[in-house]
C-alpha cells in the first residue's frame, strides 16, 4: 500500500495576517501611483513607489517570521490579484469620455499620472513577483529550521537587498531596453534602494513583527 498524501496544514486566520494582507494589497496599488514622481535623495534620484515597495518587502517578510514562508509566498501571488485588477480598472477609466465640467488641468494630468504603457506594466508585473518570492525565499532560507527569530533585522535587510537590485534589474530592463541608455539609471536606482533598505529596513520589520505578535496575543 503506498502513503497517504500529507496535507499541507490550512492557514491559521489570526489577526497579524488579516491586518498585513489588507496592508499589502493596498500597497501593491500604492507603488504603482507612487512611482510616477521621481524624488531627489541628495545627489541619488530615485522613484517614489521604493516607499510602498520596501513595505511590501517588510509585510511579506513579517508573514514568513510568523507565519511560515508557505503562507508569506501565497500573499506574494495573491499581491497579482490587485495590480491586475487595478490595470483593467485603469484602462477602463482612461477609454471612457471624461465629463465636459471636469476640472481642465486635470484631464490632461490624470493619463499621465495612471496611464503606463503595456511594457511597463507587463515589467512591473514580472519584476514584483520574482524579487517578492525572492525576498521571501531569502528571508526564510537565512532563518534556518529553527523556530526562533534571532536577527529578524539582519535579515530582512539582506533580503530586502538582494531582491531590490533584482527588481530594479528586471523593470528597468524590460521596460526601457533599446529604447534608452539603461546602465546609469539602473545603477542610481540600486544605489538609492539599497541605501533605503539598510536605513529602513531593520527597524520596520522589527517593529511589524513586534505589533504582529502582539496582534497574535489577542486570538
Amino acid at each position: 500500500m503506498t502513503e497517504p498524501a500529507v496535507r499541507a496544514k490550512p492557514l491559521q486566520p489570526t489577526w497579524s495576517l488579516f491586518v498585513f494582507a489588507v496592508l499589502y494589497g493596498g500597497m501593491c496599488i500604492t507603488a504603482g501611483l507612487l512611482g510616477v514622481k521621481q524624488v531627489a535623495l541628495g545627489p541619488l534620484a530615485v522613484e517614489a513607489g521604493i516607499f510602498a515597495f520596501l513595505l511590501l518587502v517588510i509585510l511579506s517578510s513579517a508573514v514568513a517570521e510568523l507565519h511560515g514562508q508557505r503562507t508569506a509566498t501565497l500573499l506574494v501571488r495573491l499581491g497579482f490579484v490587485p495590480l491586475i485588477v487595478s490595470a483593467l480598472l485603469i484602462q477602463l477609466v482612461l477609454a471612457l469620455p471624461h465629463d465636459p465640467g471636469m476640472y481642465p488641468p486635470a484631464i490632461e494630468a490624470f493619463p499621465v499620472v495612471v496611464g503606463q504603457s503595456a511594457r511597463m506594466m507587463i515589467a512591473g508585473l514580472i519584476s514584483y513577483g520574482i524579487s517578492q518570492t525572492l525576498n521571501v525565499l531569502i528571508f526564510a532560507k537565512l532563518k534556518g529550521s529553527g523556530e526562533g527569530g534571532r536577527l529578524v533585522w539582519l535579515r530582512g535587510m539582506v533580503a530586502s537587498v538582494i531582491s531590490q537590485i533584482i527588481d530594479t534589474l528586471l523593470f528597468i530592463t524590460i521596460s526601457f531596453y533599446g529604447e534608452r541608455a539603461i546602465l546609469d539609471l539602473m545603477v542610481g536606482q540600486m544605489i538609492a534602494k539599497v541605501a533605503l533598505s539598510i536605513l529602513l529596513v531593520p527597524p520596520l520589520i522589527t517593529l511589524a513583527v513586534a505589533v504582529g505578535r502582539r496582534l497574535d496575543a489577542k486570538d
